[in-house]
C-alpha cells in the first residue's frame, strides 16, 4: 500500500501516520507531495485524483481503496494488523488513547496555530514571547501536559500507554513544536517529549525532513527566508 504524505518539515498529519506505519514495522510505499496548490502543480494533478479533501495523508491499498483522515487510518490499519497493539490492548486504556487522539484531532488549536510545525528550526524566543502573551495558548499546553501526566501516571511510561502505540504516533507532531518552541512543562510531560522524540520512527522522520531543503513561504511565519 501506498501512503501518500506532504513536506515532512511541515506536515503533522502526514507525520502521524508516517511514524505510525514505521514504528510497527507494517510495509508500505512512501509518497510524499510537495504542498504546492497552484493549479497546475503535481499536488493538484495527484491528489485531486485520489481524495475528495484534496488533504493528506492517504493511505492507498493494492486495490486502490482509499482512506483519508489520520484516525481513519489509524483504525484502518489496527483492523488490518491486529497482531500489532495499534491500540492498547486493554479495553480502558484503549477507550482512554482514543479520546486523547480524538482531543488532539480536534483541540488544540491556538497551539497549533501559532506554534506551526517546522521540524527544521528552533524558535525559543518566540516561544517565550508567545507563552508570555498568549493566555490561550498557555491554557493548551497545561490541558496537554496534564493528559500526558496523568496517562503516564496510571501506565507507568515510558510511553502514554506503556508500549509504544496510535496514541504516542499521534502527539509526535506535539512533542515537535514544544522542542522546537522551547514551550514549557512539567518533569513528567518533558520526560515524555523527549521519550517520543528519540523514538527511531520519529528520529527517522525528523532526518528526513532535515535532508528537505524546502522552504514554503506559506508555512513560514516566523522566518522569510532560509
Amino acid at each position: 500500500m501506498k501512503l501518500y504524505i506532504g513536506n515532512k518539515n511541515y506536515s503533522s498529519w502526514s507525520m502521524r501516520s508516517g511514524v505510525l506505519l514505521a514504528a510497527f514495522g507494517i510495509p508500505f510505499e512512501e509518497v510524499k507531495l510537495r504542498f504546492d496548490f497552484t493549479p497546475d502543480s503535481e499536488w493538484t494533478r495527484v491528489i485531486a485524483g485520489i481524495t475528495p479533501t484534496k488533504r493528506v495523508p492517504v493511505l492507498v491499498e493494492d486495490d486502490g481503496f482509499t482512506v483519508w483522515d489520520t484516525l481513519a487510518i489509524t483504525e484502518y490499519i489496527a483492523d488490518r494488523h491486529p497482531e500489532h497493539a495499534i491500540w492498547p490492548r486493554d479495553v480502558k486504556a484503549r477507550a482512554r488513547a482514543r479520546s486523547l487522539c480524538a482531543e488532539m484531532h480536534a483541540g488544540f488549536m491556538r497551539l497549533r496555530t501559532v506554534c506551526p510545525m517546522n521540524i527544521e528550526v528552533f524558535f525559543p524566543d518566540v516561544g517565550a514571547k508567545l507563552w508570555a502573551e498568549d493566555e490561550v495558548l498557555r491554557a493548551d499546553v497545561e490541558r496537554l501536559d496534564a493528559a500526558w501526566s496523568d496517562a503516564l501516571k496510571g501506565s507507568g511510561g515510558p510511553f502514554l500507554f506503556g508500549e509504544f502505540s496510535a496514541a504516542d504516533a499521534y502527539f509526535a507532531p506535539v512533542a515537535v513544536r514544544l522542542s522546537r518552541f522551547g514551550l514549557p512543562v512539567s518533569e513528567a510531560a518533558a520526560t515524555y517529549r523527549d521519550s517520543l522524540l528519540a523514538h527511531p520512527a520519529v528520529e527517522d522522520w525528523i532526518a528526513a525532513s532535515m535532508r528537505e531543503k524546502d522552504f514554503i513561504v506559506e508555512d513560514e511565519p516566523y522566518r522569510k527566508n532560509r
